[in-house]
């Protein structure tokens, strides 16, 4: 009787649905705003398919054996250089670059897909080479740096970018004293025994002679075109960068070129980051967390010397820890990217998405894994606002310490108008995010859409060296794209390149390292 009365009984209700959380200062249900952030970030991401991968690959190979050229004429960068290679171009907040020098380019418009690549103009990975770096007359993350201890091979290579304290090219200095006595507490000339004393690299002299060398480089690939190798398009000079954009296939791919100082290890000023507990302890090691750093040709926003003025950079840190990033924080960091670049594009208040990223780091050190991690799919709306109230924050307080040197503080030179001026801006955007989530997405579709409409205009008119006219990938193309797909499958972590004969390009040579295939 008891099972007979049991199976008539009621059923108790099924478990109520949780219902999302709502943002109080817009309305907007966060499981609404996290499906517009996966959303946008797909989108974002593009289709990145097997042609994508080769015309991205000619794209680099292009841009390597361009400064194979400079390196070959030139003869001042390194012969066996180490370039980085980040993805997304200069704007796109990958470095601590001042906004204002960095041009204009829109995705879909100017660009399909963008790179920025450090040139190291001096790779100082020698332990046992001495290095001076002059912090007395900076602000901090910044420092000129003197060659005075170097050898004499580096110093007479870089002559050319060399100043003495006086300010002066070491030529035009040794011209001024042969021509009466040396003044008190002047600087002894290269040509005297205390010659490298106060000889300092100057970034300004550095940016004109990599702009030069480059450009007439591009200027000789330009004038020898190949079948099959990537035509440029444009090249332009943007503050530090050299812009150069990249016709290969159907993809435009815009690579910014910065020349750099490199160095191995870590240094003195930023010691008391490796004792402080970080999100990604025990998950990388400490020597990948720290391998090296880097000099930018950048000086200080607040009355900063151009011609001396290095600042500190730890893009190869960067790289590391970003794999560290639990994936709901990375989404909702890409969204947020996106829809502020585009109410920071006009006009640059000295802010940039850099800040954006530093900000990342710093809620990945204050906030618990699980957390950043959580499965909820209010998570990512959730992490998106955190970011922009935080951010915010650090407007209205012009206050954004760097990651790696909390004493430099980032927002310092920020005037009280154009704090409140983007602080207006991000108070906009947070009164209704799904909204200007929503013109995110409609900007990212019309980049596909732009890109499309160019691939097929590219087609029709039979771009030379690309593709057939009618638009249809040949079977060898294909065959071409399937085989360099299966290579790096099988060998991850190697160096692939494609070789292609101009006469022949029916037969691709492939290397894996220092092996022919």
């Amino acid at each position: 009787m008891d099972s007979l009365m049991s199976a008539v009984a009621p059923r108790s209700p099924a478990p109520a649905k949780k219902q999302s959380e709502v943002d109080f200062r817009s309305g907007a249900t966060l499981e609404q705003l996290s499906a517009q952030v996966s959303e946008l970030v797909l989108l974002e991401q593009g289709e990145f398919g097997d042609q994508t991968a080769l015309e991205v690959h000619t794209a680099k190979d292009f841009i390597f054996n361009m400064l194979g050229l400079v390196q070959k004429v030139d003869q001042r960068l390194p012969v066996a250089n180490e370039y980085l290679l980040l993805s997304g171009g200069a704007r796109e907040g990958v470095l601590d670059l001042n906004p204002e020098d960095l041009g204009d380019y829109a995705k879909g418009a100017d660009f399909d897909l963008d790179f920025t690549l450090l040139v190291p103009a001096l790779k100082l990975h020698d332990r046992n080479q001495p290095v001076t770096l002059d912090m007395r007359h900076s602000p901090p993350c910044h420092s000129w740096l003197s060659l005075r201890l170097c050898d004499s091979n580096i110093l007479s290579r870089w002559n050319i970018c060399c100043q003495e304290e006086n300010g002066l090219p070491p030529e035009e200095d040794e011209e001024e004293e042969e021509g009466g006595e040396m003044g008190k507490g002047s600087i002894p000339t290269l040509g005297s025994p205390q010659s490298l004393d106060g000889c300092y690299f100057s970034p300004s002299l550095v940016i004109d002679w990599f702009w030069g060398v480059v450009s007439e480089a591009v200027e000789e690939l330009r004038r020898s075109p190949q079948r099959g190798i990537p035509t440029p398009d444009r090249l332009e000079r943007n503050g530090p960068l050299t812009t150069i954009i990249l016709q290969a296939g159907s993809s435009r791919v815009l690579y910014d070129l910065l020349p750099v100082v490199s160095f191995r290890g870590w240094p003195a000023v930023a010691q008391g980051w490796l004792t402080a507990n970080h999100f990604w302890d025990g998950k990388i090691t400490e020597e990948e967390a720290i391998s090296g750093f880097y000099l930018l040709p950048c000086c200080s926003p607040l009355g900063g010397r151009p011609d001396r003025e290095w600042r500190l950079a730890f893009s190869r840190s960067e790289v590391q820890l970003k794999k560290c990033i639990p994936f709901p924080m990375a989404q909702a960091f890409q969204a947020a990217k996106a829809v502020l670049a585009r109410i920071l594009a006009r006009p640059r208040a000295g802010l940039s998405l850099y800040h954006l990223r530093t900000l990342l780091f710093w809620a990945c050190d204050r906030l618990p894994t699980a957390y950043l991690s959580c499965s909820d799919t209010d998570t990512p709306g959730r992490l998106l606002l955190g970011l922009l109230d935080d951010l915010a924050h650090c407007i209205l307080g012009k206050n954004c310490p760097n990651y790696f040197l909390p004493q430099c503080n980032m927002l310092e030179h920020l005037t009280d108008s154009q704090a409140l001026l983007v602080a207006r801006k991000l108070a906009h955007v947070r009164s209704d995010p799904s909204e200007h989530l929503r013109a995110a997405l409609d900007q990212a579709q019309q980049a596909g859409q732009l890109k499309k409409e160019l691939a097929t205009s590219t087609n029709g008119h039979g771009s030379p060296g690309h593709h057939p006219a009618n638009g249809i990938i040949s079977p060898s193309e294909d065959k071409l794209a399937q085989r360099l797909q299966q290579l790096v499958t099988e060998n991850p972590g190697k160096s692939i390149s494609v070789f292609l004969n101009p006469d022949d390009v029916t037969r691709p040579h492939f290397r894996i390292d220092d092996k022919f295939y």
